[in-house]
């Protein structure tokens, strides 16, 4: 059994989820101790919980200790079963989160699934729906395999309530290169907001529209979602290339003014831009998975974040490969594996 001290790395649920997909891959069963030791709230949450309860439903897989506050569990795999499943996360937890648990299992699982997960759909710390649908999906298409999302309901922090429906159509994964994005196709600036005043929003365009110059004034939108969905705001800038995206998220929340949350969006998009690295720090953090089971394949990243060390600490207990990251001439970092 492969034993994962949870407080090592950046300590945090990415170990949970990845030790739970790679389990079900492989069949290796494992215990973590010390589970998100390095969190200000250590243990598992909810959305830790639920992640762990879907890929032990996927994957007929045995688990104990797993309960909210918990700071250890064992995980025993079983066969993973295409099919269709519900999940909801039951409060703001993230429902990509979860996707991200069982995704690349039910890849390789031997027939197509559906998903339905209810939750958070945009909420800290946690990837929002456009960055997987637009950013992490298509490479994941280009690898061989078919996956269509759907917003149903937006469900932001703290009352949750979304729901994203998933279509996974198995292929084996391919490995692919990923090392230069191509030209720039368009840029985008959305304001998201719900039960909540217009002006927020509208601050927070006003912010990133003087901190992203180069943007053409119809590249950003305000959009007010239902009342029902709220309250909640979100701050999304996108950047789509020939070859791939990138989407940088500011999530609205107490203490935090529009312009503040705004220019922490704009700069990180802009820095990205500056780049000319493939996959922004979080998007690597999701290739590293795929790219690991595919055995092969590489792409240029910014500076690796503790996040995808951690990342790929994890798939090498559980892989004959491990991701390291080697700086380029040009300042982005190649991911490869060995």
């Amino acid at each position: 059994m492969i034993i994962i001290d949870g407080s090592e790395g950046e300590g945090g649920g990415q170990i949970v989820r990845n030790a739970c997909a790679l389990s079900l891959v492989t069949g290796q069963p494992f215990r973590i101790v010390n589970a998100r030791a390095r969190r200000e709230k250590p243990g598992l949450m909810r959305q830790h919980v639920t992640a762990i309860e879907a890929a032990a439903a996927i994957g007929n897989a045995g688990v104990e200790g797993a309960m909210v506050g918990s700071d250890a569990f064992t995980f025993t795999p079983g066969t993973v079963v295409p099919g269709t499943y519900h999940f909801a996360v039951g409060t703001a937890g993230s429902t990509g989160l979860v996707l991200q648990t069982v995704l690349m299992p039910l890849l390789l699982a031997g027939g197509p699934s559906h998903l339905i997960l209810e939750g958070g759909t945009h909420n800290m710390m946690a990837p929002p729906f456009e960055f997987i649908a637009n950013a992490f999906l298509p490479v994941i298409r280009r690898m061989g395999a078919r996956v269509e999302m759907r917003l149903v309901r937006h469900g932001f922090y703290p009352r949750g309530g979304g729901r994203i429906e998933v279509d996974i159509y198995p292929a084996p994964l391919v490995p692919i290169d990923c090392l230069d994005r191509g030209a720039l196709l368009r840029v985008s600036g959305a304001a998201l907001f719900a039960g909540l005043p217009a002006d927020i929003a509208a601050r927070e365009l006003a912010t990133a529209r003087k901190l992203l110059p180069d943007w053409p004034e119809d590249a950003f939108a305000l959009r007010q979602l239902p009342e029902a969905c709220g309250p909640g705001n979100i701050l999304l800038l996108e950047a789509a290339f020939e070859h791939g995206a990138e989407v940088v998220a500011g999530f609205g929340r107490l203490g935090v003014s529009a312009e503040s949350l705004a220019r922490t969006a704009a700069q990180r998009m802009a820095g990205f831009l500056a780049s000319d690295a493939f996959a922004g720090p979080y998007l690597a953090d999701q290739l590293l998975l795929p790219f690991a089971l595919a055995g092969s394949g590489t792409f240029t990243t910014v500076k690796p974040s503790q996040h995808s060390l951690t990342a790929a600490d994890v798939i090498g207990r559980f892989l004959p490969v491990r991701p390291q990251f080697v700086q380029q001439a040009d300042g982005t970092h190649r991911m490869m594996l060995n």
